[in-house]
């Protein structure tokens, strides 16, 4: 094996991060990382599974934990015997942290900065503990203002490249802990971010999709106060090459008329939205403590379908929130039809420690999980009636590295029935669908 091997949970963003971690690993055969995800109980769960799966395979290897649940809850993973050290989403970055000659520090001495109450809680460690805090580089991301400048020149998994242009969120929902592994909102400027497409496309990418905790949030804290809308702008003008463009998570409050433009009239564009809606009742909304309600979520979605009818939408709904009844949930299951979502995102509710809505009146976890079956449910009946309704379609369709597989501009996923060249755009007629893929042929 050539380099760490990485072990991604979680977002897109994560994915964009991992691959700057290979390159400043390198070098380090010998090591596992796992990049942990903090979203929900589940994923905290899925990464401890992870760890311990990793060092069965590999006993000889290294296991190096870092992401967003290293970073809120680095004692847990220190304690964990698989785990040789933990690193922060700040110290990802940083070469030293990977090497074999692992210098920790004691979080609240780092640089200066006094640890914030929240870190202070997550970094404590048990004296008795054998020394598991030695194995430590966790500094608080609250203190954190700039965002990494690093340049990623391949991936290793993927066709599409993945560019991180925003960090960190300023918004305080009431179910998130990601705030405090991802510190506050901070942005890439928009030379640096066309710059590293303008590399990815000379390195044969034919797709770029821009990641970030809070990406609609973009701009206001670099000179001038650029919007997300006028980054885009800014790239489809700078790198003509570029064929196709994708957003990841939005927040449909702050799509304005620019990025409106945008998505409906430039056909370099992807149409497909994925939208950060979580409930459709607006009292649950307002408890979420979310910038939207019910109506306006609608209405946006109305709004874009009317101009550009192709867009598809995707959503993140959390089933079961805390004083959530069966009319409330009725209302959720509701929004996927009138939002016309085909790509949801279900998360059942799981109490994060030092969050609000861990102190809320919860919803018994039986009835959690058994309205995130019926949201699922519902959004898979959803999918599988539009992908049926593409066959006989021609889609323009980014083949994997497989060779055999792609998403088409909608972001369907694609099965080939015959060999592709990876990393190239094709046209291909679609003759089925196998369970939740399209199945493609190209005229050889």
């Amino acid at each position: 094996m050539s380099g760490p091997q990485i072990i991604t949970l979680g977002c897109r963003l994560n994915i964009a991060e991992s691959e700057t971690m290979r390159a400043l690993a390198s070098h380090e055969d010998d090591l596992v990382i796992v990049n942990s995800c903090a979203v929900t109980n589940e994923a905290v769960r899925q990464t401890r599974q992870a760890i311990r799966r990793a060092k069965r395979a590999r006993p000889d290897a290294r296991i190096l934990v870092t992401g967003c649940a290293a970073q809120t809850d680095p004692a847990m993973f220190a304690a964990m015997p698989e785990v040789d050290r933990v690193v922060g989403n700040r110290e990802k970055f940083e070469a030293k942290s990977f090497s074999r000659n692992f210098s920790p520090f004691v979080p609240s001495e780092v640089e200066g900065h006094e640890a914030s109450a929240t870190q202070r809680v997550s970094t404590s460690f048990d004296t008795n503990d054998g020394g598991a805090e030695a194995k430590v580089r966790v500094s608080d991301i609250m203190a954190v203002r700039e965002t990494a400048p690093h340049l990623v020149s391949g991936f290793a998994d993927h066709a599409r490249a993945f560019v991180e242009v925003q960090n960190g969120c300023d918004h305080r929902c009431t179910f998130c802990i990601i705030p405090y592994g991802r510190g506050n909102s901070r942005s890439v400027p928009a030379g640096a971010v066309i710059d590293k497409i303008k590399a990815l496309v000379d390195a044969g990418y034919r797709e770029v999709v821009l990641t970030g905790v809070d990406v609609t949030s973009y701009g206001p804290d670099l000179p001038g106060n650029p919007t997300l809308g006028l980054l885009i702008e800014r790239i489809l003008d700078n790198v003509p090459d570029l064929p196709r463009l994708r957003l990841s998570s939005l927040d449909s409050v702050e799509i304005d008329e620019r990025m409106f433009a945008l998505i409906t009239q430039n056909t370099r564009v992807m149409p497909h939205l994925h939208l950060s809606l979580q409930a459709g009742d607006d009292m649950i909304l307002k408890r979420m403590k979310r910038r939207h309600n019910r109506g306006e979520a609608i209405a946006i979605v109305e709004r874009i379908k009317a101009a550009r009818p192709d867009v598809t939408i995707g959503a993140d709904i959390i089933a079961g929130f805390p004083t959530e009844t069966e009319e409330m949930f009725e209302n959720s299951l509701r929004l996927l039809e009138q939002c016309d979502i085909v790509y949801g995102h279900i998360f059942p509710f799981s109490p994060r420690t030092g969050t609000p809505a861990a102190r809320m009146p919860q919803v018994d976890p039986a009835t959690v999980r058994e309205r995130a079956a019926r949201l699922r449910n519902a959004c898979e009946t959803r999918k599988q009636h539009w992908l049926n309704a593409l066959i006989g379609t021609q889609q323009n369709i980014l083949v994997e590295r497989d060779g055999l597989s792609g998403h088409a501009e909608n972001f369907a996923a694609v099965r080939f029935a015959n060999p592709q060249i990876a990393g190239k755009i094709v046209s291909a007629a679609i003759i089925g669908v196998e369970k939740d893929r399209l199945i493609a042929q190209e005229a050889l």
